[in-house]
């Protein structure tokens, strides 16, 4: 459908450059750090601005071990590794750490979250949201437990920048005698009860990918509290090379350091990580206003919470959705006065130049985990093979990714911008 020529948007003129859902904000430094390797000669994966944005991110989130690596996702993969050989022993080469064991993850987020699990070998168990913070549910994973008394990893995400309930997940997992790794990608700089996230996990990691709310344009961080560990991790990220005159390799390695032209970007960003986050949060508030005679809600924040805002996400009403159809890869919908659905929002959008998003599918409903357990908070374990879930079920994160979008979040946005974003899904109910 061109929405550009429905009546129902007359009068709204494209945006003259597009609206971005989240794109990189650079500052000037940035250019600074990386000409600075250039001109050193230091390009490769050593140099200053490795070691300053190591010492820098330990500091802000309070761990006392951090190590750049190439990606949120290779931080994550090493994390997992590094857990699952303290957990079950060092495994013969060509077997993962985790081979044939279960593993607790969250089932709202990314895939990157849960893809490190199969390169070890594991089982990923999705846990359900719960509605509070969108977040992976302690109730459910207590009924996990039950279910699986003999796991003993969790992996948890902080879902567009809000802290999942971490005290909750942390006393369940000391309970079961089960350690945790704490995906903070794309929540740095916000807190849980004061206490910065990347501090929870018995591993955590952060990613400095190209819409975070700093970046490198790639690039993660790894955080932990024990020397021997970051000494592990970094050892595994340069190839498992041993401190001999010649190469000599003993275990599997990786090729995941973080180059120190990426650390130059990072290193220019953090002094603006507040900036950011500031203005991410009056995108939020502007859109709380505005749309608040719509019957819709923004993605929630627990009290004890302060999120950084990466995104600021829509939720329509149940009674306010339009009936539409959602396939593996194609949806339809019907414009219905007063109603509307996340695929015609998006749509609308798009058509005018501004980028938003669906909210992550969970990952239960992906083709790829389809033969994986999920755990709901009523204590129901099935599998996406198993057809439907029966009437009265629970399934919070299907529900969210059915009724919610991310809206358009760049912190470069203008108040003009955003209110035209804001007019164009009030269209969408006229």
């Amino acid at each position: 459908m061109n929405y550009r020529n429905d009546p129902r948007f007359s009068g709204i003129e494209p945006f003259e450059r597009t609206c971005w859902l989240s794109s990189p904000t650079m500052h000037g430094k940035e250019q600074e750090w990386v000409d600075d390797a250039i001109r050193t000669n230091w390009v490769s994966t050593v140099g200053a601005n490795i070691d300053e944005v190591e010492k820098a991110i330990a500091e802000k989130v309070g761990r006392k071990y951090s190590v750049g690596l190439a990606s949120g996702t290779a931080a994550l993969h090493l994390a997992i590794k590094f857990l699952g050989e303290k957990l079950y022993g060092k495994p013969i080469v060509g077997h993962g750490s985790l081979e044939g064991k279960r593993v607790f993850c969250s089932d709202m987020t990314f895939e990157a979250t849960v893809n490190p699990i199969l390169y070890e070998g594991g089982i990923p168990v999705f846990i359900d949201t719960e509605v509070e913070s969108w977040n992976m549910d302690p109730v459910a994973l207590e009924k996990a437990f039950e279910v699986f008394p003999d796991v003993k990893l969790v992996v948890i995400a902080h879902l567009y920048g809000t802290p999942t309930k971490i005290d909750e997940i942390k006393a369940i997992c000391n309970e079961h005698g089960a350690l945790l790794v704490e995906d903070a990608a794309e929540s740095l700089g916000s807190t849980y009860n004061g206490i910065q996230t990347g501090t929870f996990g018995d591993a955590s990691i952060i990613s400095f990918n190209g819409n975070k709310i700093i970046t490198g344009s790639s690039g993660g961080i790894f955080l932990c509290d024990s020397e021997e560990e970051a000494k592990k991790i970094r050892k595994w990220s340069t190839q498992s090379r041993e401190d001999t005159p010649w190469y000599l390799h003993e275990e599997l390695g990786y090729n995941y350091r973080m180059s120190n032209i990426i650390a130059g970007v990072v290193r220019g960003q953090l002094p603006y990580l507040e900036e950011h986050i500031a203005q991410k949060k009056a995108i939020r508030e502007r859109y709380a206003q505005g749309l608040a005679d719509l019957p819709v809600s923004l993605n929630p924040i627990p009290a004890n919470c302060v999120p950084n805002y990466w995104l600021t996400c829509l939720l329509i009403e149940d009674s306010a959705m339009a009936d539409f159809y959602r396939g593996d890869r194609e949806e339809h919908w019907n414009s219905e006065s007063g109603k509307s659905c996340p695929g015609e929002i998006l749509s609308a959008l798009k058509a005018f130049g501004a980028e938003g998003r669906p909210i992550w599918k969970p990952m239960h409903q992906q083709p790829i985990y389809k033969n994986h357990e999920f755990v709901t908070a009523d204590g129901k374990c099935t599998t996406a093979k198993e057809g439907a879930p029966a009437e009265g079920r629970l399934d919070v994160g299907a529900d969210i990714f059915r009724r919610g979008l991310c809206l358009p979040s760049d912190n470069k946005m203008t108040a003009e911008q955003q209110d035209k974003v804001i007019e164009i899904i009030h269209r969408c109910f006229a």
